[in-house]
């Protein structure tokens, strides 16, 4: 028996007269209902309704059943109503991780039009060019420039695409010269991105297809690309960093 819903049929009854019109309230059969309730009086062992043909009655000890069933109803229902409210008003901490230079030009920029969206929810942003360890780090999000992510228990969903190119100042290109095949940069001065997979080797690929390796000295090796931008916007040499760090 669902007592939950025989308490319902019960006080349905009472309320509205008749057993068929507390089944249609409840959209279940009379027959369902007729053997709710019998159910439940079978399982209190006691009568709480005197049935006639003309109205159904409530005995003494069905007043105060009714009484009982009608507040545990109202609070079970106010109960839910609270945790479907809760569930449907985001709020909290966002926690994000990401590198400097993402949360600079991509993440500071969002937090209005986000919190417009969601006043309830607090940011956390962690600026780090290391990677953390998200399962251990209590981070919501975590934003990476990278091929895969180690951990198979983490949910990987791919962003967009970026690739690392090469770019350097007008006034440095100026003093240098322009490399044009990937010899000539033996006599350039190279900016490098530490934290990169294998940061001092390049591999250049050719719009044919065609691929090419080149091992550097860098003249400046920095954790952070926004350094890396700045030495090269003055005139230190050619970076190597993802497209929209140099935008």
């Amino acid at each position: 028996m669902d007592r939950l819903l025989a308490m319902e049929v019960f006080t349905k009854t009472h309320e509205l007269g008749t057993l068929w019109r507390a089944a249609e309230a409840l959209n279940i059969s009379t027959a369902a209902a007729t053997r709710l309730l019998a159910g439940l009086e079978s399982h209190l062992n006691v009568k709480l309704i005197e049935r006639t043909t003309r109205r159904n009655a409530l005995t003494p000890i069905g007043h105060e059943y009714y009484h009982q069933c009608k507040a545990f109803i109202a609070e079970l229902n106010e109960t839910e109503a609270k945790i479907t409210a809760l569930s449907s008003v985001a709020e909290g901490t966002l926690t994000i991780a990401s590198s400097i230079s993402f949360a600079k030009l991509y993440l500071a920029p969002l937090i209005p039009e986000f919190h417009e969206l969601y006043p309830k929810i607090t940011i956390n942003i962690i600026g780090d060019n290391r990677y953390h360890d998200v399962l251990n780090s209590q981070i919501d999000v975590a934003i990476r420039t990278r091929e895969f992510e180690r951990n198979s228990n983490i949910t990987v969903r791919k962003l967009a695409s970026t690739c690392r190119i090469l770019a350097a100042s007008p006034a440095y290109l100026s003093k240098k010269g322009m490399p044009i095949h990937i010899e000539d940069l033996d006599d350039h001065d190279l900016l490098i991105y530490s934290y990169a997979n294998n940061p001092t080797e390049m591999h250049f690929t050719h719009t044919n297809g065609q691929t090419a390796y080149f091992k550097c000295q860098p003249l400046l090796e920095s954790n952070d690309g926004q350094i890396i931008r700045s030495a090269a916007l003055n005139d230190a040499g050619i970076l190597v960093q993802p497209m929209y760090v140099i935008y």
